[in-house]
């Protein structure tokens, strides 16, 4: 509701008097003059009759990033507010997230301003808490965020773009508004100006606000949010782009590390390996010990050097780009949010790659970067290093048009490339128009074929169909990979949870894996098993093998195209126990989560005294056909919540070095026992490929041993067998 004596409020209440400031701010000359017009301006609204005051936030609705639920005329009075109308899918609200933390860090709550996001979901798949959580901790959004599902708030102040910001007074009264993004400078000057009128009449509250920051509530993750996958076909590594980490890792198909290049935290150098840095990386290419790296959130291509371990940068200016034509060198051409990249060649004559293509989301294009002297369909011979639009007017649109330049995209973020007819084309997955199009590599021709409908205005045209061409629907899909040997499309059909896969002959779009539902099941099949936004993927082994970045899991699965199984890829490092990651040294040395799936036995219990040495011997056995993995040790732990005592002076960890010669595990009962019962978990982890080590998994299993302590001496205690069958 809205606060007592105020006037029905949306912002076309503000409209005329806020397009009279905007008028008169565009013949202002000096910030003084800038400045002394916002003044006046807030004197004008600050004196009306009746504020025009926002409704306060509906009760019932889920916050993020706070102690409790806030409200407007309560916890915010006093305080200049910026609310932020966004969706998190939509990439001019991720363009404007710099532009809120730079304002964060100028001004904070003790100075009167407080941000808030009200997340207004345009996807359904958005509306879920658990995915918004996700892409809170993705594009580290630090100030309160409610989770407006069905758009209340949206609907009554009757907004209508993402992203729109609304800049209130410390009584709750709409001062501003900013529709889109772009609007730096007059954030700065509004939100600055506002603070200074209200402190010069002591409306300004220092009151903190109760923040708790939901990413301080989770536990270091080896992969985070990894947003693409690609195999090296002459080495059989893969290069994860690891998103949220801010980094590239390289690793053997076994999944042990060989690179890990930049992160934790996200920065924008070039230099050696060890001084590198990226900020959310996305699409990655790879080839002749080159990568190249779509560095999104840089707004940069960044070329990575595996010999001489360094990273440099070929395209971009590292700040966010408005051209939307291009064809300046590299290195001097601004660009905008590039979500993928693929290699290509100019034409059939040529006999390696020479074009990098780029789906460049931020401008809803796809360009292309020229790794050599060559030409595009239609164009004149272009320069090495020459970066240009290739296809898409900008206009973010669902338009498919034979002349390339007149075509449309929404947000374009994944890319495939079919070089061989009769496909000769590029698959492009164009999440906000939730279709997948081709790109003709001969005269660069757009043109439609799962998803979407044929209105190009109309992007809400989603859902989860199997079916043909636009009967077909898909739900904001982020990625494809062209299967050469079958001749078909794999599709991240990201917010359906789902892996599809199209005939592009037929134009025939079904579901191969995922239920739908955003979880993380590894099943005996492609059908029972689950994922979570997955993101983007590629085909290894000849067609075999299907590795997608199942990015909200924080994982990379593999699914074996011929037996119809998933399972995980366990990265880790060759001389640590456990996993990925740039964790300080004692921090591998901590017990490794077990998986969701890891069975659990609780052992018979057994009596003992102290001084008493127990021995368990491990008795597991691998699926036929199935081998430990080489350079993963896999590892058993102990561990005894609440009875730590136990464990002092004890071995609590060690390898399984072989399946053939398992480890008998000791504990010695100590000579001081704090309690008479405990209970000793003892977690091993198993890492296995296939013979052939085409295919790898990580399986858990926990084993319980109740202890009842007495002091009546036992005589010999047989061993304890802990059997399982994988």
């Amino acid at each position: 509701m809205a606060a007592p004596g105020a006037r029905s409020c949306s912002l076309s209440g503000l409209l005329p008097a806020q397009t009279s400031l905007e008028y008169a701010l565009l013949d202002a000359v000096t910030q003084e003059e800038k400045d002394s017009l916002v003044y006046q301006y807030l004197q004008k609204v600050d004196g009306w009759e009746q504020d025009l005051s926002v409704p306060e936030f509906p009760e019932g609705l889920e916050w993020l990033n706070t102690e409790e639920s806030i409200s407007v005329y309560k916890d915010l009075c006093g305080k200049v507010v910026v609310l932020d109308f966004f969706t998190y899918c939509c990439i001019n609200c991720i363009h404007l997230l710099p532009d809120l933390h730079a304002l964060e860090h100028t001004y904070s709550d003790k100075d009167g301003l407080l941000i808030v996001g009200v997340h207004s979901a345009k996807f359904p798949n958005e509306k879920v808490l658990d995915n918004v959580k996700s892409a809170i901790l993705r594009y580290n959004i630090t100030h309160p965020v409610l989770n407006d599902a069905d758009a209340s708030l949206w609907q009554e102040l009757e907004v209508s773009c993402w992203p729109t910001l609304i800049i209130l007074g410390p009584r709750g009264n709409m001062l501003f508004s900013l529709i889109g993004e772009g609007h730096r400078e007059k954030l700065f000057l509004y939100t600055s100006i506002a603070l200074k009128y209200y402190k010069d009449r002591g409306q300004i509250r220092d009151n903190k606000i109760g923040i708790k920051l939901y990413k301080d509530s989770l536990p270091p993750s080896p992969l985070l949010f990894p947003g693409k996958v690609t195999v090296d076909h002459v080495s059989n590594r893969l290069v994860i782009a690891d998103t949220g980490h801010h980094r590239i890792l390289v690793v053997w198909r076994n999944g042990q590390i060989q690179y890990s290049i930049g992160g934790p935290n996200p920065g924008r150098k070039d230099g050696m390996f060890s001084e590198s840095t990226f900020n959310s990386p996305q699409g990655v290419a790879i080839m002749d010990n080159i990568i190249y790296v779509a560095d999104t959130e840089n707004h940069l291509i960044r070329k990575i050097d595996l010999e001489a371990e360094m990273v440099s940068t070929v395209a971009g200016i590292g700040i966010q780009g408005t051209d939307k034509e291009g064809g300046a060198k590299g290195e001097e051409q601004p660009i905008s949010s590039p979500w993928d990249i693929v290699f290509g060649r100019s034409g059939p004559e040529v006999q390696r790659d020479d074009i990098l293509w780029i789906a460049m989301a931020g401008t809803h294009q796809i360009w292309a970067f020229l790794l050599d002297y060559g030409r595009l369909p239609k164009k004149n011979e272009l320069k090495k290093g020459t970066c240009l639009r290739f296809a898409g007017s900008g206009n973010e649109e669902n338009r498919n048009n034979s002349y390339p330049h007149k075509a449309g995209f929404a947000q374009p973020s994944g890319l495939s490339l079919a070089s061989e007819d009769p496909w000769s084309c590029l698959f492009v997955a164009d999440s906000e128009s939730s279709t997948v199009r081709t790109v003709s590599l001969k005269d660069g021709a757009v043109k439609h074929l799962v998803g979407g409908e044929r209105d190009p205005m109309n992007l809400f045209a989603f859902g989860d169909v199997d079916g043909v061409g636009i009967n077909a629907k898909l739900q904001h899909p982020l990625g494809v990979t062209w299967d050469k040997k079958r001749n078909l499309v794999y599709v991240a059909d990201s917010y359906n949870h789902k892996i599809k896969v199209v005939d592009p002959k037929t134009k025939n779009c079904t579901t191969l894996a995922g239920t739908g539902d955003a979880s993380n099941v590894i099943g005996s099949n492609f059908t029972d098993s689950t994922f979570n936004e997955p993101g983007g993927l590629c085909i290894g082994e000849n067609g075999w093998l299907l590795y997608v970045a199942d990015t909200n899991n924080h994982q990379i699965k593999v699914m074996d195209l011929e037996t119809k199984t998933v399972s995980v890829l366990p990265v880790f490092r060759s001389e640590s126990a456990m996993v990925d990651g740039s964790f300080p040294a004692e921090k591998q040395k901590t017990l490794p989560r077990l998986p969701k799936s890891a069975p659990g036995i609780r052992l018979s219990p057994v009596a003992a005294s102290p001084g008493q040495t127990l021995q368990f011997k491990l008795r597991l056995d691998l699926p036929s056909g199935t081998k430990l993995t080489e350079g993963a040790p896999s590892c058993w732990f102990l561990s005894a919540e609440g009875n730590e005592w136990l464990l002092q002076g004890q071995i609590p960890s060690g390898e399984i070095e072989s399946i053939s010669s398992q480890p008998t595990i000791s504990l010695q009962i100590p000579g001081d026992c704090l309690s008479l019962e405990a209970v000793l978990s003892i977690s091993v982890f198993l890492y296995y490929c296939s013979a052939d080590s085409s295919a790898c998994m990580m399986k858990g299993i926990l084993f319980s041993q109740p202890l009842q302590i007495t002091d009546t001496q036992q005589g010999y205690i047989p061993p304890v067998e802990l059997k399982y069958i994988f």
